[in-house]
């Protein structure tokens, strides 16, 4: 490219995704742990996702939710709690420190600071009071070991104190108190989500104390956390490092020299790999297809995604917010799109025109992979919690 640096084309692109990020035939994971730590960071914040894309990436599917469940709940080798972005994330266990120090810690901050301002407000007990109220709780939720926000209220009847939020705006709301305060504590590492009321599709959670972990100091775990992902998802640029993570450029590039990234270049400017990962990665000797649902951390995994998925192709795939619906994938890029249907089916579309031989074999693939995946859902009913257009149609 006449800078110096080693080109890395979108198919060497494609190809890295497709072995690193489990989706290659031949580079699937054995269990729920092995692909969180492949990826980093499974999207929590629909909990179907989770489920979704760790059987998207197993050999053998079957016993995706039971070895999930497991994981997330009685292993305890998964945890899911708030990341990047101020996102529900799950994450390998091992991870949590590094998560909470590199970004948790600056967003607690800024969370409780709202909370005892919005309370002041309103006229609501003060900063000292929230604080007994905290430690009850806590101590309420360690007897328990799991509990709703409704049963911790049983134990301290305060967390049910309702102060208005907002008041005199168009946006004016009541709030109470357990609601913003377990999500205060969420941030701050203190609770995580436990075992849901009701299935594996619920959105309806416990809460537990959060598993103890050691103190980081920011700088090193946010140099870290940048190397375990650019190590799964680079090259990346430093809006794709700076979107991901929700940290300053400052940030970003510190952590960048820390870790000693290389430059590459790619077709929007200037990439990173980390030290040793220049070398070319050949593409998987098997052609691949893949269902992955709606957030899943390989589609949303980059601010810019012209290199997999082409821009006409996103009014279809995504809602207004910029969320991601359930895609298609063939060889390395998005093609289309999918939904379940009420009775359990498994509908596509492909909005590429992939022509000729190439789409017979591709067509064959996702059909496959269609029925893999109606197999081990199984029963359950799946609605992404951020409906797109395409998504709505082929559900219909």
């Amino acid at each position: 490219m006449g800078d110096g640096l080693r080109y890395i084309g979108v198919a060497e692109r494609r190809a890295r995704l497709a072995l690193r990020h489990r989706l290659a035939g031949s580079a699937r994971a054995a269990g729920p742990a092995e692909v969180a730590e492949s990826l980093v960071a499974l999207h929590g914040t629909d909990p179907a996702t989770v489920y979704l894309a760790v059987g998207a990436r197993l050999t053998d599917p079957a016993k995706t939710v039971a070895e999930t469940e497991r994981a997330l709940y009685e292993d305890r080798a998964l945890v899911r709690m708030h990341g990047m972005r101020h996102t529900v994330f799950v994450f390998p266990v091992g991870l949590t420190a590094v998560v909470h120090a590199s970004t948790g810690l600056a967003v607690a901050a800024r969370e409780r600071a709202a909370l005892v301002k919005d309370m002041a407000k309103a006229g609501a007990p003060d900063a000292a009071w929230l604080a007994e109220v905290e430690q009850s709780a806590l101590a309420a939720l360690a007897r328990r070991g799991q509990a709703t926000a409704a049963e911790l209220a049983e134990d301290e009847p305060r967390l049910r104190e309702q102060f208005v939020y907002a008041a005199g705006k168009s946006y004016e709301g009541v709030h109470t108190v357990s609601t913003r305060l377990l999500r205060v504590l969420g941030v701050e590492g203190k609770v995580v989500r436990g075992r849901p009321l009701g299935s594996w599709t619920s959105s309806q959670f416990r809460w537990a104390v959060a598993p103890e972990h050691p103190e980081l100091d920011v700088a090193g775990a946010q140099t870290e956390l940048l190397r375990r992902w650019l190590a799964v998802c680079g090259p990346a640029t430093e809006a794709d490092l700076k979107w991901w993570t929700g940290w300053r450029v400052t940030d970003v590039r510190r952590a960048l020299a820390a870790i000693g990234a290389r430059a590459v270049s790619l077709d929007e400017g200037t990439g990173y790999v980390v030290d040793g990962d220049v070398d070319p990665v050949a593409e998987p000797t098997e052609p691949w297809a893949a269902l992955l649902p709606g957030l899943d951390p390989t589609a949303m995994g980059w601010q810019r995604r012209e290199w997999y998925l082409a821009p006409e192709l996103w009014p279809s795939l995504f809602d207004r917010s910029g969320n991601v619906g359930p895609t298609v994938w063939w060889n390395g890029r998005v093609v289309g799109g999918w939904a379940q249907r009420a009775d359990g089916e498994i509908a596509w579309r492909l909005l590429e025109d992939l022509g000729g031989v190439e789409r017979q074999a591709a067509e064959a693939a996702i059909s496959w992979e269609a029925e893999r995946l109606r197999g081990w859902v199984g029963a359950a009913r799946v609605t992404p919690r951020f409906r797109t257009p395409l998504e709505r149609e082929l559900s219909a």
